[in-house]
């Protein structure tokens, strides 16, 4: 997690000098500060802080983690990542869906009136997969 909190400080100070810059840069090129991009760059830097403290304070409750340890192996790390259904098809339904939704802000909002109800349907399924039907848990 060190790791990640020092990567995370480093983004912020680099988010940082560009939102300078690109108030510089608006002011030279236009005459005036373009407020959208400036917020929305300015608002990265408490993001990254906010994600680097909480990761910071995390550290500090939780065990050594292998990845921060000098003299950790690649099996210290090993282990269950999750659970993965085999034979589910809704992540290929969702991704497709998600993909259809992300083309209609290239070909045209009339496309997203199509899209959003498989998307819909596609997250009610894959939330729901194993709440009914033959691999129910009860």
């Amino acid at each position: 997690m060190k790791s990640n909190i020092g990567m995370l400080i480093v983004l912020a100070v680099f988010f940082t000098l560009t939102a300078v810059g690109y108030v510089l840069l608006s002011n030279i090129y236009w005459g005036y500060t373009e407020p959208i991009g400036t917020i929305v760059i300015g608002l990265l830097v408490p993001l990254c802080l906010f994600i680097a403290y909480y990761l910071y304070a995390a550290d500090k409750r939780s065990a050594l983690l292998p990845e921060d340890r000098l003299d950790a192996e690649i099996s210290d790390d090993s282990g269950e990542v999750g659970f993965f259904s085999p034979w589910s098809w809704w992540p290929l339904i969702l991704g497709a869906s998600l993909a259809f939704v992300f083309l209609s802000l290239a070909v045209g909002w009339w496309l997203t009136y199509f899209a959003i109800p498989f998307a819909i349907v596609a997250v009610i399924g894959f939330v729901f997969e194993y709440s009914r039907g033959a691999h129910a848990r009860s």
